[in-house]
């Protein structure tokens, strides 16, 4: 390459944008010209993450078009949801691309969103713009792409488990059970009794149960996968830890199958994508075992008792749930191998 892609992060503050940082600083094709945040605007991005000392020496712009626009090609918004609907099309019409970390654009309907999110919707013209950037599933999506929502956390670990028996007709989709749970980075930093340490520690707890806000973009894309509408039990549990998430996934069958059978379809599915790991008969993945990494881990076996199947799937939130799918996205968006600066492996133990 002649020249190197400038990128643009808002929301460098947040653990999505340093993480996003950590995977582009070592990316060959990418060069961070802009960490932005609104809030800490003229700090050096080392006094809140000291830990970039000597390695990110930029102090951190405020929100500003223009200054985009002269300074990057694409920009990555891991802000707030709410935050894009209104950021997002004044960077497409100044001609910059786009990946939104946030969960602005995932959702096609305004009034689905607005309902779950509680917040305004984007302009249905810039949601019909949005691609949705479920790499392993939607990736030819993604080439050349202007705009990509990136999914969800949750969606990402829970989708990736079950798109491979939805789109084999092999469920009955109105029987799907997901049991998620997640470390506490999830909530990001900002604070709350919850995530206190007094709180968390040597605890497990369920939260927004029957009403989380990512229940309607899994139901989206399995529905889309299908071709018809998907109906979903989800509840998610915080557990403490800092990184992972693991979730459960449990649905009828239409028909007797096997463990070999169910194995083969998922090795078959997700065959030449480098991300996905399908672990042998009796084997099951654990959030340490991807921890750091860009990859899921799926394991799965069928209960003949009660013609039930049971797939569990394991990611790092930070990373496959939020910005190594990012990075993922731009390597997509950009015509680059998608593994490009994201082979490293698990961090272990």
């Amino acid at each position: 390459m002649n020249s190197k892609t400038k990128v643009a992060i808002i929301g460098s503050t947040g653990y999505g944008g340093v993480e996003l940082i950590r995977l582009l600083l070592t990316h060959p094709n990418v060069e961070i010209s802009s960490v932005i945040s609104s809030s800490s605007a003229g700090a050096p991005i080392a006094e809140g993450y000291p830990h970039l000392a000597q390695i990110v020496t930029d102090r951190l712009d405020g929100i500003d078009v223009e200054e985009m626009k002269r300074k990057a090609d694409v920009v990555f918004l891991a802000a707030p949801h709410g935050v894009s609907t209104e950021l997002t099309p004044k960077l497409l019409d100044a001609g910059l691309k786009v990946v939104d970390v946030s969960g602005d654009y995932r959702l096609k309907s305004g009034e689905v969103y607005e309902k779950w999110y509680k917040h305004k919707p984007a302009d249905p013209a810039y949601l019909a713009k949005a691609v949705y950037g479920l790499a392993e599933v939607f990736g030819d999506d993604s080439k050349g792409a202007d705009l990509i929502a990136n999914p969800g956390c949750f969606p990402t670990a829970t989708t990736l488990g079950l798109v491979p028996l939805v789109a084999a007709g092999w469920i009955d989709n109105r029987s799907i059970i997901v049991d998620a749970k997640t470390g506490v980075s999830g909530a990001g930093r900002g604070l709350g009794l919850t995530y206190h340490y007094s709180e968390i520690n040597e605890n497990l707890l369920a939260y927004k149960v029957n009403r989380h806000q990512h229940t309607p973009e899994i139901e989206q894309v399995l529905g889309r996968v299908s071709g018809e509408e998907v109906i979903i039990s989800f509840t998610t549990h915080l557990v403490p830890m800092t990184r992972g998430i693991l979730a459960t996934c449990y649905a009828n069958l239409n028909q007797k199958r096997t463990d070999e059978e169910a194995l083969e379809l998922f090795r078959q599915y997700y065959e030449g994508r480098k991300f996905v790991r399908i672990r042998d008969k009796g084997k099951w993945p654990a959030t340490k075992e991807v921890l750091g990494s860009n990859y899921c881990d799926i394991g799965v076996s069928i209960d003949e008792r009660t013609n039930r199947i049971t797939v569990v799937s394991v990611i790092d939130n930070l990373v496959k749930g939020a910005a190594g799918q990012a990075v993922q996205n731009l390597n997509l968006m950009m015509g680059w191998d998608e593994t490009t600066g994201l082979l490293f492996s698990p961090v272990y133990p």
